[in-house]
Formats: C-alpha cells, sequence, structure tokens
C-alpha cells in the first residue's frame, strides 16, 4: 500500500527495534518454559509441592539465585518450618554468602519464630551493622524486637529510642514508639523514653498525617513476610498514633 521506497526505508531504519522485539519475545517464552511448574504450585498454593520443586533446583541442580532462595525460605515460614529456613540459611552462607546478607530479614525472622530468641539477638546485631543495607531501619528494628522478647528490655528501649529519632522509615519510627509508651517505659527506669515517644510521634505524624498515609506506607510492604510477622503489631500501632481512628 506504501510502496516499495517506503518499505525499503522503514526496514533499514527499523530493523534494530524489530530484532530488539523479537529477542524480547523469545526471552519471555523461555522464562516462561523454564518457570511453568513453579507458577503452576504457586497459584495452586501447593506449598509442600513447591518446597520440593525448590529444593531440587537449589541444592541439586545449585540454582543459588536471590530469587529461588527467597521463595524457599517464604515457602517455609509459611509451612512454619524454622529449622529448614536455618538450615537453608547454613546451605546458602556456604554456596553464596551474600544472599544471606541480603534476605538477612527472612533468616532473621526464623529465629524469632522458632522462639530462638537469643540466636534472633545476635544475628540481627551483625546484620544491623552493614550500613548499606536497604532495609537496615528494619533490621535494627527486628533487632530491638528481639532484645524485647529476649527480656533485654533496657538494650531493647536504646535502640527502639534511637529509632524514634532517626530513622527514615516512618512504620519503623511508629512501631518503635509504640513499643515504647506501651512496654518498655512501665519496665525500664529511663526518663529519656518519654521524650523519645514524643520526638518520635511527631515525626510520625509529621510524614503519615492521616490513618490513609499510614495504610498506604504499609501497603507497599505488606507482602513481605517480615511485616506479616508483626501486622498485629503494625495495627495497634496505627491505632495508638491515630487515636484509634484507623
Amino acid at each position: 500500500m506504501f510502496g516499495a521506497d517506503f518499505v525499503r526505508t522503514f526496514w533499514y531504519s527499523g530493523w534494530p527495534l524489530v530484532l530488539l522485539l523479537f529477542l524480547l519475545l523469545v526471552g519471555l517464552n523461555v522464562f516462561y518454559f523454564d518457570n511453568r511448574r513453579l507458577f503452576l504450585l504457586l497459584e495452586r498454593e501447593d506449598w509442600p509441592a513447591l518446597v520440593q520443586y525448590l529444593e531440587h533446583r537449589i541444592m541439586k541442580q545449585g540454582r543459588y539465585s536471590s530469587r529461588l532462595v527467597r521463595l524457599l525460605a517464604n515457602t517455609y515460614l509459611v509451612l512454619s518450618d524454622s529449622a529448614s529456613v536455618i538450615s537453608l540459611e547454613n546451605k546458602v552462607s556456604i554456596a553464596k554468602p551474600a544472599l544471606v546478607e541480603e534476605n538477612a530479614l527472612i533468616f532473621g525472622a526464623a529465629r524469632i519464630l522458632g522462639k530462638n530468641y537469643g540466636g534472633a539477638v545476635d544475628f540481627f546485631a551483625v546484620q544491623s551493622r552493614r550500613r548499606r543495607h536497604p532495609d537496615r531501619d528494619w533490621l535494627r528494628w527486628y533487632h530491638g524486637f528481639a532484645l524485647l522478647l529476649d527480656q533485654q528490655f533496657s538494650n531493647a528501649a536504646d535502640l527502639f529510642c534511637g529509632l524514634a529519632g532517626d530513622s527514615a522509615d516512618g512504620v519503623v519510627t511508629g512501631l518503635s514508639v509504640f513499643f515504647l509508651d506501651d512496654t518498655l517505659r512501665r519496665v525500664v527506669p529511663n526518663q529519656g523514653i518519654a521524650i523519645a515517644v514524643e520526638e518520635g510521634r511527631k515525626r510520625v505524624l509529621a510524614v503519615l498525617r492521616t490513618p490513609a498515609a499510614w495504610n498506604r506506607e504499609v501497603s507497599k510492604i505488606q507482602a513481605e513476610v517480615y511485616v506479616a510477622i508483626v501486622y498485629k503489631y503494625i495495627k495497634e500501632a496505627a491505632a495508638w498514633l491515630y487515636g484509634g481512628r484507623v
């Protein structure tokens, strides 16, 4: 319809784009067929079968990718199998140590679910020192939470007071001041706690002014297992922050 000259000009100038789209289409098809069973098991929510599939790919085939390791660890937690998460961590620390740091929140949370509070304290104490970790504020908060569960109240109060004053994450700040006010102020004779609670609450409300703003922030991370574990406290913290208007 446009004539031979137009077609020749189009192919001379447009073939790189056509080639790129072709390669993208091929790549998507290869990725789908390579992971088709994985997608089917996720769709069916067949967690035991998913565990067997992932264990085979990771441990038998040696495919220690971040995506597969994270998915297997999360699946273990869905099945309340914290011991298998720790076993996976031990294998990953030998095969690909960087993945332990990358998934520190999951591996640390497994210790808490397994009621190994002392182990969780030690683990998060190390991981939360990594200043460039993208989830450092959450690692610091979980360190404080583990200290609280281990009844190291004074140390937990010090850590939560620090987060109340310097955390860049509004949800982490809100959780920290909630625990300071709800639990730690009654058991730790520290006048600085009341100041930290007041200042921390102001910092949260300056950024997340309404319950809707808080809920939007929580919704961004709600799918994460480490958030699901403490979701009850996130709701209680919101009710405390906003006077029950959530």
